[in-house]
């Protein structure tokens, strides 16, 4: 009797804590006593949690019923595990998407609710933006832009006025300006290319080389079947990055990214070719980094004269198709096209918020934003190439590794490049 009345007891407790705890969905939980639906966010940014959660709880004020789970996945690994995560029943009801080839994938398996006519906003952002978040084949948009990134020089203040140098105004300045730091033993450029780091090789030849392969116009040409990547301007643009190599750190090809990231932060090195996004983490380093920013000016020879700031959509949220809140989920993506999402994300990210209307209030952020907005440019191979396999951007960057390697040439990077884009690429479309 005593053991029946203990293992009833026990009974009764279960029942009753099992109806206080919220039930739960396929990719969210609803809450019955409180009324409140469970959003799960998934995102690549493991290092934004503690931003994130400032965000959404602004969010969460002006919208009581809802609360949102921010759930990060290493960078590297999410790819994978969002595709995943998005055929099954498991997924999340909003997720952070990748732009442009790397959203084409999940838009044709079907996996993502077209934000066409649901999130009224979109009709205000930067078109070139909205490229990164469509579909490639039914120009459908898929995602609410979250930020865009920029590509120049960060430089050290300190380091240039110590060694009395000025941001070049021209290549042969830059050039001097290297020597010049390099005869101070200070290594000119920050740059990587170990085995962790080859996908900022084409960043880097983005920085320097855009002018110099004739930028937006040599993009059109290509994509209108006019020009190949074996072009003599591109392929004077590749050779740039062989002849800075003198001015890269010793050994560059076995060189890491947090090794450049700490050459920069401590002064070691004094200029680093970069993006928008590498500013914070630079500045956690050292707060006491007093950090500038210029475009690079055109390289001799280049059809564009004036200095180019190549950039990109670097991505989006969009609203899982299985969802089984997506009236919340698509609550959600509708205030992240809101100014009020916008200045929280350039503010505590530190970051350029897509939302139109947003001033970064981080001062040099905002000279980034404006050589964007008066000579902005795409970044050539992530914008339009990464739809097929072989991906250009995938292929430039290991045949760039190569280059710095000793193992190949300007040329042969150049047709590498074509012969890869042209498996699938078709002029035209």
């Amino acid at each position: 009797m005593k053991r029946r009345w203990i293992a009833g007891a026990i009974g009764a407790l279960t029942l009753a804590l099992a109806a206080c705890a919220p039930g739960s969905g396929s990719s969210g939980e609803s809450d019955e006593t409180a009324g409140k639906v469970t959003l799960s966010l998934w995102s690549w940014r493991v290092e934004d949690v503690k931003a994130y959660e400032k965000i959404l709880a602004k969010f969460e004020e002006s919208h009581p019923k809802i609360h949102v789970e921010f759930k990060p996945f290493q960078a590297t690994e999410y790819n994978n595990i969002l595709a995943t995560g998005l055929s099954g029943t498991a997924g999340p009801d909003v997720a952070q998407l990748r732009a442009y080839g790397g959203l084409q994938p999940l838009v044709e398996a079907g996996q993502l609710v077209p934000l066409d006519g649901k999130v009224d906003a979109l009709s205000g952002f930067d078109a070139k933006l909205l490229e990164g978040a469509k579909g490639h084949t039914d120009g459908k948009i898929y995602g609410v832009p979250f930020a865009y990134q920029t590509l120049q020089v960060l430089y050290n203040k300190k380091l240039f006025a110590d060694n009395g140098i000025q941001p070049p105004a021209t290549w042969d300045e830059m050039i001097a300006a290297a020597k010049k730091l390099q005869g101070a033993g200070i290594t000119p450029f920050a740059v990587a290319a170990g085995p962790d780091a080859t996908w900022t090789l084409p960043i880097v030849h983005e920085i320097f080389g855009n002018a110099r392969y004739g930028s937006t116009a040599f993009r059109d040409a290509v994509i209108g079947g006019k020009k190949k990547f074996t072009d003599p301007d591109f392929t004077a643009s590749v050779k740039l990055i062989k002849d800075l190599e003198p001015y890269f750190p010793k050994d560059v090809v076995a060189v890491k990214i947090p090794d450049v990231q700490a050459l920069f932060a401590t002064g070691k090195a004094a200029m680093y070719p970069t993006g928008a996004f590498d500013l914070a983490p630079v500045l956690k380093a050292n707060p006491s980094l007093e950090v500038g920013q210029f475009p690079v000016p055109p390289p001799p020879g280049s059809p564009v004269t004036t200095p180019v700031t190549p950039g990109w959509a670097d991505g989006s949220f969009g609203v899982n198709a299985k969802s089984t809140h997506q009236a919340e989920a698509l609550e959600l993506v509708k205030w992240m096209a809101t100014p009020e999402f916008g200045q929280l994300y350039a503010s505590e990210l530190k970051q350029l918020s897509a939302v139109p209307g947003v001033t970064p209030s981080d001062p040099l952020l905002a000279e980034m934003a404006k050589n964007y907005a008066d000579n902005g440019a795409p970044y050539t191979l992530l914008v339009d190439f990464r739809y097929g396999q072989p991906n250009g951007d995938a292929v430039f960057r290991d045949e760039v590794q190569k280059m710095l390697a000793g193992q190949t040439d300007p040329e042969a990077v150049s047709e590498s490049v074509q012969k890869g884009v042209e498996q699938w690429f078709k002029p035209g479309n």
